[in-house]
Protein backbone atom coordinates (compact mmCIF):
# COMPACT_ATOMS: atom_id res chain seq x y z
CA UNK A 1 0.00 0.00 0.00
CA UNK A 2 1.42 3.36 -0.80
CA UNK A 3 0.21 6.84 1.55
CA UNK A 4 -0.20 10.11 -0.83
CA UNK A 5 3.00 12.24 0.06
CA UNK A 6 4.87 14.81 -0.74
CA UNK A 7 8.39 13.67 1.28
CA UNK A 8 10.10 12.81 -1.70
CA UNK A 9 9.77 16.09 -3.26
CA UNK A 10 12.93 18.75 -2.82
CA UNK A 11 13.04 21.57 -0.45
CA UNK A 12 12.69 24.18 -3.49
CA UNK A 13 10.84 26.85 -4.47
CA UNK A 14 9.96 24.41 -7.91
CA UNK A 15 7.14 21.98 -6.08
CA UNK A 16 7.79 19.75 -8.98
CA UNK A 17 11.41 18.43 -8.67
CA UNK A 18 11.58 14.68 -7.41
CA UNK A 19 14.22 13.39 -5.71
CA UNK A 20 15.36 9.70 -6.72
CA UNK A 21 17.86 9.10 -4.30
CA UNK A 22 16.50 6.09 -3.07
CA UNK A 23 16.29 4.45 -6.74
CA UNK A 24 18.95 2.29 -7.34
CA UNK A 25 20.90 2.67 -10.57
CA UNK A 26 20.74 -1.02 -11.70
CA UNK A 27 19.08 -1.91 -15.02
CA UNK A 28 15.83 -3.28 -13.83
CA UNK A 29 15.04 -1.72 -10.27
CA UNK A 30 11.96 -0.09 -9.79
CA UNK A 31 9.96 2.41 -7.17
CA UNK A 32 6.98 3.69 -6.82
CA UNK A 33 5.81 7.31 -5.31
CA UNK A 34 2.36 8.34 -4.39
CA UNK A 35 2.47 12.53 -4.75
CA UNK A 36 0.64 15.42 -3.77
CA UNK A 37 2.09 18.50 -5.68
CA UNK A 38 0.70 21.93 -4.80
CA UNK A 39 0.52 23.76 -8.20
CA UNK A 40 2.80 27.09 -8.16
CA UNK A 41 0.90 28.65 -10.74
CA UNK A 42 -2.15 28.56 -12.82
CA UNK A 43 -2.10 25.49 -15.09
CA UNK A 44 -4.05 25.56 -18.14
CA UNK A 45 -5.57 27.63 -20.82
CA UNK A 46 -7.20 30.84 -20.65
CA UNK A 47 -10.86 30.08 -19.74
CA UNK A 48 -9.67 26.83 -18.10
CA UNK A 49 -7.13 26.22 -15.57
CA UNK A 50 -6.07 24.42 -12.43
CA UNK A 51 -5.95 27.29 -10.32
CA UNK A 52 -2.69 27.95 -8.36
CA UNK A 53 -2.30 26.36 -4.81
CA UNK A 54 -4.37 23.36 -6.05
CA UNK A 55 -3.10 19.88 -5.31
CA UNK A 56 -1.80 17.66 -8.51
CA UNK A 57 -2.09 14.00 -7.77
CA UNK A 58 1.05 12.12 -9.42
CA UNK A 59 1.45 8.13 -9.02
CA UNK A 60 4.86 7.68 -9.89
CA UNK A 61 6.69 4.39 -11.03
CA UNK A 62 10.37 4.49 -11.93
CA UNK A 63 12.34 2.22 -12.80
CA UNK A 64 16.35 2.54 -14.03
CA UNK A 65 17.43 2.06 -17.98
CA UNK A 66 20.80 2.03 -19.55
CA UNK A 67 20.09 5.38 -20.40
CA UNK A 68 18.97 6.68 -17.34
CA UNK A 69 15.40 6.64 -15.44
CA UNK A 70 12.32 6.10 -17.19
CA UNK A 71 9.38 7.76 -15.86
CA UNK A 72 5.30 6.75 -16.12
CA UNK A 73 2.88 8.63 -13.89
CA UNK A 74 -0.71 9.20 -13.82
CA UNK A 75 -2.18 12.49 -13.06
CA UNK A 76 -5.24 13.55 -11.35
CA UNK A 77 -6.21 17.02 -11.05
CA UNK A 78 -9.22 18.95 -11.20
CA UNK A 79 -9.92 22.64 -13.50
CA UNK A 80 -11.86 25.46 -12.72
CA UNK A 81 -13.15 27.82 -15.78
CA UNK A 82 -16.35 29.26 -17.24
CA UNK A 83 -18.68 27.85 -20.15
CA UNK A 84 -17.96 30.05 -23.84
CA UNK A 85 -21.58 30.26 -24.40
CA UNK A 86 -23.43 31.09 -21.11
CA UNK A 87 -20.11 32.07 -18.43
CA UNK A 88 -22.01 29.56 -15.96
CA UNK A 89 -18.53 27.60 -13.88
CA UNK A 90 -17.05 24.62 -15.56
CA UNK A 91 -15.49 21.70 -13.93
CA UNK A 92 -13.19 19.12 -15.15
CA UNK A 93 -11.35 16.52 -14.30
CA UNK A 94 -7.81 15.80 -15.28
CA UNK A 95 -7.05 12.20 -15.94
CA UNK A 96 -3.75 11.34 -17.94
CA UNK A 97 -0.94 8.99 -18.36
CA UNK A 98 2.48 10.13 -19.03
CA UNK A 99 5.55 8.31 -20.02
CA UNK A 100 9.02 10.01 -20.49
CA UNK A 101 12.51 9.16 -20.23
CA UNK A 102 14.98 11.36 -17.99
CA UNK A 103 18.59 10.46 -19.24
CA UNK A 104 21.69 10.73 -17.09
CA UNK A 105 23.87 13.80 -17.36
CA UNK A 106 26.56 13.25 -19.28
CA UNK A 107 30.09 11.66 -17.90
CA UNK A 108 34.11 11.63 -18.66
CA UNK A 109 35.95 8.56 -18.60
CA UNK A 110 36.05 9.56 -14.82
CA UNK A 111 32.76 9.40 -14.19
CA UNK A 112 32.57 13.12 -13.96
CA UNK A 113 29.98 15.22 -15.20
CA UNK A 114 30.77 16.30 -18.25
CA UNK A 115 31.50 20.19 -19.01
CA UNK A 116 29.15 20.95 -22.40
CA UNK A 117 31.21 23.04 -24.08
CA UNK A 118 29.02 25.35 -26.55
CA UNK A 119 30.55 23.20 -29.68
CA UNK A 120 29.14 20.22 -28.26
CA UNK A 121 25.56 21.54 -28.07
CA UNK A 122 23.69 18.82 -29.48
CA UNK A 123 20.50 20.45 -30.44
CA UNK A 124 18.11 17.28 -30.27
CA UNK A 125 19.48 16.81 -27.30
CA UNK A 126 18.33 20.15 -26.08
CA UNK A 127 14.74 18.89 -26.19
CA UNK A 128 15.51 15.80 -24.35
CA UNK A 129 14.61 15.42 -20.37
CA UNK A 130 17.71 15.20 -18.25
CA UNK A 131 18.34 14.37 -14.70
CA UNK A 132 20.19 16.77 -12.37
CA UNK A 133 22.04 14.35 -10.39
CA UNK A 134 19.73 12.54 -8.47
CA UNK A 135 16.90 14.88 -9.21
CA UNK A 136 14.53 14.72 -12.03
CA UNK A 137 12.09 17.96 -13.08
CA UNK A 138 9.02 16.70 -13.42
CA UNK A 139 6.98 19.83 -14.32
CA UNK A 140 7.25 20.02 -18.20
CA UNK A 141 5.69 16.51 -18.75
CA UNK A 142 2.94 17.03 -15.96
CA UNK A 143 1.65 20.79 -17.27
CA UNK A 144 2.21 19.37 -20.70
CA UNK A 145 -0.15 16.73 -20.20
CA UNK A 146 -3.05 19.04 -18.01
CA UNK A 147 -2.83 21.76 -20.76
CA UNK A 148 -3.28 19.02 -23.55
CA UNK A 149 -6.12 17.66 -21.78
CA UNK A 150 -8.52 20.99 -21.30
CA UNK A 151 -10.70 22.33 -23.80
CA UNK A 152 -9.93 25.77 -25.88
CA UNK A 153 -13.76 26.65 -25.40
CA UNK A 154 -14.95 24.90 -22.28
CA UNK A 155 -19.11 24.44 -22.06
CA UNK A 156 -21.08 23.36 -19.40
CA UNK A 157 -22.72 20.83 -21.61
CA UNK A 158 -23.17 20.06 -25.62
CA UNK A 159 -26.68 21.53 -25.31
CA UNK A 160 -25.89 24.60 -23.96
CA UNK A 161 -27.64 27.48 -25.48
CA UNK A 162 -25.96 30.53 -24.18
CA UNK A 163 -27.36 33.70 -23.39
CA UNK A 164 -29.56 36.12 -24.75
CA UNK A 165 -27.66 38.98 -26.53
CA UNK A 166 -30.21 41.24 -25.55
CA UNK A 167 -31.39 40.40 -21.80
CA UNK A 168 -27.98 38.21 -20.95
CA UNK A 169 -30.77 35.78 -19.24
CA UNK A 170 -29.66 31.46 -20.41
CA UNK A 171 -31.63 31.01 -23.42
CA UNK A 172 -32.77 27.58 -21.57
CA UNK A 173 -34.69 29.78 -18.76
CA UNK A 174 -36.14 31.78 -21.27
CA UNK A 175 -39.96 31.12 -22.12
CA UNK A 176 -40.58 29.84 -26.22
CA UNK A 177 -40.21 32.73 -28.29
CA UNK A 178 -38.63 34.83 -26.41
CA UNK A 179 -37.65 37.91 -27.95
CA UNK A 180 -37.02 41.71 -27.94
CA UNK A 181 -38.55 44.73 -30.06
CA UNK A 182 -35.96 46.64 -31.54
CA UNK A 183 -36.73 50.11 -32.62
CA UNK A 184 -34.44 51.79 -34.88
CA UNK A 185 -32.89 54.98 -33.37
CA UNK A 186 -33.74 56.98 -36.60
CA UNK A 187 -37.16 56.35 -35.87
CA UNK A 188 -37.31 56.31 -31.98
CA UNK A 189 -38.60 60.37 -32.05
CA UNK A 190 -41.70 59.64 -33.52
CA UNK A 191 -42.74 56.97 -30.48
CA UNK A 192 -43.54 60.84 -28.11
CA UNK A 193 -46.26 61.74 -31.44
CA UNK A 194 -49.94 61.06 -30.98
CA UNK A 195 -51.42 60.71 -34.67
CA UNK A 196 -54.69 59.85 -32.83
CA UNK A 197 -54.92 63.29 -32.08
CA UNK A 198 -56.47 66.25 -34.12
CA UNK A 199 -56.39 69.81 -33.41
CA UNK A 200 -60.11 71.58 -33.10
Amino acid sequence: MYFRSSTQMTKSANPFLLNTHELPRRTGEMKEYQLDIESNARIGVPLIAVPEGDVIEVDVRLESVTEGVLLSADIYAVAIGECIRCLDPVEQVVERKIQELYRYEPTNEKGRKKRREDDDVDLEAEDELQMEGDVMNLEIPIIDAIILALPVNPLCSEECLGLCPDCGEKWETLPEGHAHEVIDARWSGLEKLDFGKTDK
